[in-house]
């Protein structure tokens, strides 16, 4: 974020946005919650977030917990994912990867979402993140 502070002085918004962006990760408002229920009106008042400023060249992370109304095994979910991805509808919108990457590996691609398979865990049958 363009006015995250490079060295410790004054915010008029929050204390920690007056905080160093460098060596710190800093919480923070997000308006992502609000802007996905606007773009998909049955998600509207459903979602809530807060974003973590970190050092990084680019890209964020989303950290999404999920209950879900249906149970589903982890497997089903990921192949749900997966096959979404690949669909001309969601196509260049949603990518999937099941590799080890980081931050940096995502630079320059072009999808909106980026579903890190390994990444998620299966809390229980109707509870995912």
């Amino acid at each position: 974020t363009a006015t995250q502070k490079t060295v410790d002085g004054p915010s008029a918004k929050d204390w920690r946005g007056g905080r160093a962006v460098n060596g710190n990760i800093i919480p923070s408002s997000t308006g992502a919650a609000k802007a996905v229920g606007k773009v998909i009106p049955a998600l509207n008042g459903k979602l809530t977030g807060l974003a973590f400023r970190v050092p990084t060249n680019n890209v964020s992370v989303v950290d999404l917990v999920v209950r879900l109304e249906k149970s589903a095994s982890y497997d089903e979910i990921k192949l749900a994912v997966k096959e979404a991805s690949e669909s001309s509808g969601l196509k260049g919108i949603i990518d999937y990867t099941d590799e080890s990457v980081v931050s940096t590996d995502f630079i320059g691609n072009p999808a909106s979402s980026i579903f890190d398979a390994s990444g998620g865990i299966m809390l229980n049958p109707n509870f995912v993140k």
